[in-house]
């Protein structure tokens, strides 16, 4: 089972492990560009310089999470997760411009036929160390990672698997400029410029693609609307829309029910069917449901001049066309039902006066409301009604 964590324990941790990050990424920098200088490699100066790179990440990484998990608040209802996102959008832009770099001075030097000396035993030693340095604080920071369910801490950690697979080509041309195959280094470091590229067009791209509000995959939003239609008196779903905030799923659905229902009781199953989708999806942070008496997927917005009177205007004009009737001046009650386009009306009589021929007063008041164009059916019952 995934353990919980509140707001300040997530940040603390994504705090510690990329902080612990950073310290390796300070360390593998200096030493990769200080052996790489003194040994004349290209590739290897070129991975410090992504070591590097992964130490603005890091910083990235603390003010985005520091910022990005505070709670909620007037100014921001949804939280601040979008701070992330934009940490996300400002760690691939470096990245593509860090890469752009690499692979241009490294493609340089190798056209210009620039020669290569030997790396050299310690140049060699230096890079299986940082590989397996950066190996190492993937998988820790990708375990943190998928622990509090963060995505850009998550981006982080294959940042740093991006490094340990850069080290990998690097390792390949410092042993070939070692067998004499010098021209093999450049190569590395333009491989290096290519996978730091990558890295920051997937950031780019997954960043890009939360801010335009990109929905969850097709499966998820099936799997949403089948658990929703499962929960008793849910007769249908539409206009299911998902969108995420950081690591955050936020759902707004419509709920078509029994038209006559009550107002609590509707609501009420749209509680349950907000229990299920919460314990089914755990990244789902916000739901927002609207219950609807009929299936209005196909309506234009509620904005049109020629909309249904409300209460008040409906008892005046019943007032006007039914007000002389017996059995309107002895009503104790009047319930209004909002379907297909028209206004149905249960009229609630109290016992003690109301006429023994409830169906001869039907009729009455509906020949007297035949000029009420909104009225639809019309029932007439003897007690106090629901309301």
């Amino acid at each position: 089972m995934t353990q919980a964590f509140t707001r300040a324990e997530e940040t603390r941790l994504a705090h510690r492990v990329t902080i612990i990050g950073a310290v390796l990424d300070t360390l593998l920098g200096i030493a990769k560009i200080l052996v790489g200088l003194a040994v004349g490699s290209a590739a290897l100066v070129a991975d410090g310089i992504h070591s590097f790179s992964d130490l603005l990440t890091d910083v990235f990484v603390v003010v985005a999470t520091h910022f990005g998990r505070q709670e909620p608040d007037h100014n921001h209802p949804y939280g601040h997760g979008r701070i992330e996102t934009l940490g996300t959008l400002l760690l691939g832009s470096v990245l593509l411009f860090v890469a752009g770099g690499i692979a241009w001075a490294s493609l340089s030097r190798l056209l210009a036929g620039t020669p290569v000396p030997p790396a050299g035993p310690w140049a060699i030693g230096l890079a299986v160390v940082a590989l397996l340095g950066k190996e190492w604080i993937f998988r820790y920071t990708l375990k943190a990672a998928r622990r509090i369910r963060s995505r850009l801490l998550e981006a982080n950690a294959w940042h740093s698997r991006s490094d340990a697979l850069s080290t990998v080509a690097v390792l390949v041309g410092l042993i070939g400029s070692e067998l004499g195959a010098g021209w093999l280094d450049a190569v590395a470091a333009v491989v290096v410029g290519l996978l730091v590229g990558k890295i920051g067009v997937e950031l780019l791209w997954e960043a890009g693609r939360e801010l335009v509000d990109t929905a969850l995959p097709e499966a998820d939003q099936r799997r949403m609307r089948e658990l929703a239609m499962a929960v008793p008196g849910v007769r249908d779903v539409h206009q299911l829309r998902t969108r995420t905030v950081a690591e955050q799923v936020l759902l707004d659905l419509h709920l078509v029910v029994a038209p006559r229902l009550t107002v609590s009781e509707a609501h009420e199953i749209g509680n349950q069917v907000c229990r299920e989708l919460y314990a089914a999806f755990p990244r789902l942070e916000d739901i927002t449901f609207h219950v609807d008496p009929e299936d209005d997927s196909h309506d234009a917005r509620p904005d049109a001049d020629d909309g249904l009177p409300l209460r008040a205007d409906v008892e005046d004009a019943l007032e006007q066309a039914w007000g002389r009737l017996d059995c309107w001046q002895s009503r104790v009650a009047l319930d209004l039902h909002y379907l297909d386009n028209r206004i149905d009306v249960s009229l609630y009589i109290d016992e003690s006066l109301a006429p023994h021929d409830l169906d001869h007063q039907a009729k009455r008041l509906r020949h007297a409301g035949e000029t009420l164009p909104w009225l639809g059916q019309l029932r007439v019952w003897r007690g106090p009604g629901r309301a």
